[in-house]
């Protein structure tokens, strides 16, 4: 019996020995319990400002900046038209910044003449939209 003892010692020696000296198998991934951080992608401010006026600006003011919108066709006095000359020599950008974001009270004008103060922080957005209303003007 020494020698079958003696040859299960030995194997099982061989074993531990074989097995110790692998490397341990790498860590199944493990499912993640939290969300991913959505992906917020921000469009230049030029694409910004034409979405704002083709959404918010057209109703009253008209695809063609005429002032001949759906919206505008029950406001006394009118929407500008933002192709008059005249109009475009006798304000500077930040008249139409100004009007754009305070709306039409803060500079003297209709009360038609929404406010939007969302874009109060996006200066490059106004600055966009100025540059879509002097097109006009041209």
């Amino acid at each position: 019996m020494t020698q079958l003892t003696d040859r299960l010692v030995t194997s099982f020696a061989a074993a531990v020995l074989t097995l110790g000296c692998q490397k341990p198998p790498p860590p199944s991934p493990v499912a993640s319990t939290t969300e991913p951080e959505p992906v917020v992608v921000v469009a230049p401010p030029d694409v910004q400002a034409r979405h704002i006026f083709d959404t918010r600006c057209v109703v009253c003011h008209g695809s063609v900046g005429k002032g001949d919108g759906p919206g505008g066709a029950a406001l006394d006095p009118k929407p500008r038209a933002f192709g008059d000359a005249v109009w475009q020599k006798s304000v500077d950008d930040a008249h139409i910044a100004k009007t754009i974001v305070e709306g039409g009270v803060a500079v003297k004008l209709s009360a038609g003449m929404a406010a939007n103060p969302d874009l109060a922080d996006k200066p490059d957005v106004v600055a966009e939209l100025v540059k879509i209303v002097r097109k006009f003007g041209q």
